[in-house]
C-alpha cells in the first residue's frame, strides 16, 4: 500500500506542475515543449562564436552526406524553432542547421548596424564560417525577412552555395499591395501609426496577426495564445527596432536591388493567399531569374513552414535532387 501511495504521488507532482504551469506561465510550457520538439527530431542545440558575438542555433546530422547541407532562416520576429514543423519531414539523414536571426532568440543582440538586412547578411556569413559550413557549398533556405536575407547573401556569397529557397521572401517591389501593407498605410494615416500589426501587445492584436500570416485558421486554446503573447511581449522593444531597419530605404528593396548578382539556382515557395508579402512578388523573381523554379501553393498563407510543412519539406528534397542529377548530367557532357 505504501508503494501505491509512493508511485501515486511521484505521478501526481509532474501533472500538478503541467497543469500549474499551464494555468500560470503558459509561455515557459511553450518553451518546455518546443525542447521536447526537438528532443524528438533528433536535433541539438549549440552555440557559436565569432569574435564577442554570440550564435544560437540548433541541428542534426552531419555534412558531407549524399545531399547539400541545409540551412535555415527564419522570419521576422521568430526564432529558429519556427522550423521545426519542416524538419520533421526532411530525410532523417539530413544534415540540417536552424539559428537564430540576429538579436532573435539565444544570439547576440547588438544595434541596428546588425539588423538591417545587409547587417543580417554579413552575420550570417560569420556564422557560417564560424561552423565551418563553407567548406563544402549549402543550400541555403529563408522566408519572409529571412528569404530577404537568403537572397542577399546568394548575391554576394555565391561560392558558399549550391542553391537557395526563398519562401514568400520579402525585399521586393510588388506589383500588387498585400492586406498588410494595405493596414500599414491607413495606421500611418491615423493617430496609431505607432501600431504594428506583427508587434502584438494584446490578445486580440495576436490573434489579429495570426489571422494575417496563415490562411488556415489556427483554433489556438486561449491558454496557448496567452504563452506566445507571454514569451514575446519583452521583445516588443527590439522587434520594432527590426522592423524599422528592415523596413527602412537600405533595406526595403534589398533583395530586388541584388537579384541581378544571384548566380546560383534559386527555387521559389508562395503561399497563393500571401496576406503579408503578395504573391505577386513571385512573378518578379521569375522575370529577374528566368531559370527559378516556382511552386505557389493554394490555400497557404503566408506561414508556409506551419500551414505546409511537408508539402515545403518535399519541395526542397525534390530540388535538391534534381540538382544533383542536372549536375551530373552537366559533368557527363563536359
Amino acid at each position: 500500500m505504501e508503494l501505491i501511495m509512493i508511485s501515486g504521488g511521484i505521478l501526481v507532482v509532474p501533472v500538478l506542475a503541467f497543469i500549474t504551469s499551464f494555468l500560470f506561465w503558459p509561455g515557459t510550457l511553450l518553451k518546455a515543449y518546443n525542447w521536447y520538439w526537438r528532443r524528438r527530431l533528433g536535433l541539438e542545440v549549440h552555440y557559436s562564436h565569432s569574435g564577442s558575438y554570440r550564435f544560437c542555433y540548433s541541428s542534426r546530422g552531419t555534412p558531407g552526406g549524399a545531399t547539400p547541407s541545409l540551412l535555415l532562416l527564419h522570419g521576422f520576429s521568430a526564432t529558429k524553432d519556427m522550423w521545426l514543423p519542416v524538419v520533421k519531414y526532411l530525410p532523417r539523414n539530413q544534415h540540417v542547421v536552424c539559428v537564430d536571426m540576429p538579436g532573435h532568440e539565444g544570439t547576440s543582440r547588438t544595434g541596428a548596424e546588425d539588423y538591417c538586412i545587409q547587417g543580417q547578411v554579413a552575420r550570417i556569413h560569420q556564422f557560417v564560417k564560424s561552423i565551418g559550413l563553407d567548406k563544402r557549398p549549402f543550400h541555403l533556405v529563408g522566408t519572409s525577412m529571412g528569404g530577404n536575407v537568403a537572397g542577399v547573401y546568394a548575391a554576394h556569397h555565391p561560392a558558399d552555395l549550391c542553391s537557395a529557397t526563398l519562401i514568400c521572401p520579402a525585399g521586393l517591389v510588388y506589383p500588387t499591395d498585400s492586406e498588410f501593407i494595405s493596414r500599414l498605410r491607413e495606421l500611418e494615416k491615423t493617430e496609431m501609426k505607432d501600431s504594428i500589426p506583427l508587434i502584438p501587445t494584446t490578445h486580440q492584436e495576436l490573434e489579429d496577426m495570426l489571422k494575417l500570416c496563415c490562411y488556415t485558421p489556427l483554433n489556438l486554446p486561449q491558454q496557448v495564445l496567452r504563452g506566445l503573447l507571454a514569451n514575446r511581449m519583452p521583445n516588443n522593444g527590439f522587434y520594432k527596432e527590426v522592423f524599422m531597419e528592415i523596413v527602412g530605404e537600405k533595406s526595403r528593396h534589398s533583395l530586388q536591388e541584388n537579384l541581378h548578382l544571384i548566380t546560383s539556382p534559386v527555387q521559389v515557395i508562395w503561399g497563393k493567399e500571401d496576406q503579408v508579402v503578395d504573391v505577386s512578388g513571385a512573378a518578379v523573381l521569375k522575370t529577374s531569374l528566368p531559370s527559378c523554379q516556382v511552386e505557389v501553393l493554394d490555400d497557404c498563407g503566408h506561414s508556409v513552414a506551419l500551414e505546409r510543412p511537408r508539402k515545403a519539406a518535399n519541395l526542397i528534397m525534390d530540388f535538391l535532387s534534381a540538382q544533383e542529377v542536372n549536375g551530373e548530367n552537366a559533368k557527363k557532357l563536359s
